[in-house]
Formats: C-alpha cells, structure tokens, sequence
C-alpha cells in the first residue's frame, strides 16, 4: 500500500509527520538523542527488522533529521548523528514524555525530564518571548500566519467562531 504523503499539505503538524510520524522514527529520534550512533546499537534498542531500520534511518537522513558519517572504511560503517534540526526534535519528545507521564503512568513516572544541573524536575511550559511570563496552554490559541492560505484562514476563523459560541453558551 502506498503512504499518502504529507509533505504539501499547510498544516505544520501534518508535514511534522510526513517526516517523524511513523513511530519507529520517533524511537530512532529518541534513541539518536540518547547518544546512539551505530545501527547494531538502534537494532538492539528496538528489536527492529533490519530492513525497517535501514528504511526508518535513511528516512530521517532524507528528513535531515539524522547525518549519516562513515566511521570505518573497511568494512564501510556509518553512524548517524542528530542534525541541528534532529536536535530540535527534544522538544517533541520532551513534550510526549509530559504528555505520557500525565496520562499513562499509573504506576508511576520511568522517565521525568529534569535540570541538568540541578536536578530540579521540569514542566513544560510555553512561554511569553517579550517577559519570559510563563502561559498556560488553555491560555494559548493558533491563529492563521503570515503565509497561511485563504482555505486555512477560513478554517481557523471558524474554530474561533466555534469556541466564542461555546464560551458564550457557557455563560448563558
């Protein structure tokens, strides 16, 4: 069967999974941030088939998420490193761990994301650029950009419509 790809769509979490939504990538991106480098250390991590994982890591080397760099010439070997775009991609992942620990982790937390330094647990949080104020998601909205289509306009503009008419609701 052959994937749909996302690659043109306007929507910056559709062409996001065009490039990283197939879970194995997103466990190679993990791992990749984790410090493994070598195909024998990702196999082993992931219990992956290797034909999976050459498609997966040549997948995300196309994506510019990984770079691809041989470490022995004979015989040929690479490793694959995380790109300045692959490394962004910990925000992502810090983001699922947030996500996972808040809504599947009955028996506890496996994994928190804390300070390097201090040790001090994190939270995700976004964050006001002119004064640093952190804003709750629930104060966040997505409005159309500079760039957006007429289509994609009129899509969010009807979403905001819908909320103002659910708030009003509400408050009647």
């Amino acid at each position: 069967m052959q994937r749909t790809t996302l690659s043109n769509a306007e929507c910056p979490i559709a062409r996001s999974l065009d490039q990283v939504g197939e879970w194995w990538s997103i466990l190679l991106m993990r791992d990749a941030l984790q410090g493994l480098r070598r195909f024998d250390e990702f196999s082993k991590s992931l219990g992956i088939a290797p034909n999976m994982l050459t498609r997966r890591l040549n997948a995300l080397v196309d994506a510019g998420m990984l770079e691809r760099v041989p470490y022995s010439q004979r015989p040929l070997r690479h490793e694959y490193l995380p790109t300045a775009k692959g490394k962004d991609f910990s925000r992502v992942l810090m983001a699922f761990i947030d996500w996972g620990n808040r809504h599947y982790a009955e028996d506890g937390e496996s994994v928190q994301v804390v300070h390097r330094e201090s040790g001090a647990r994190l939270q995700l949080a976004f964050t006001d650029p002119a004064d640093g104020r952190a804003v709750a998601p629930q104060d966040c909205a997505v409005q159309p950009g500079p760039a957006a289509s007429a289509q994609m306009r009129e899509r969010l503009t009807l979403k905001q419509r819908l909320e103002a008419s659910a708030g009003k609701q509400m408050l009647d």
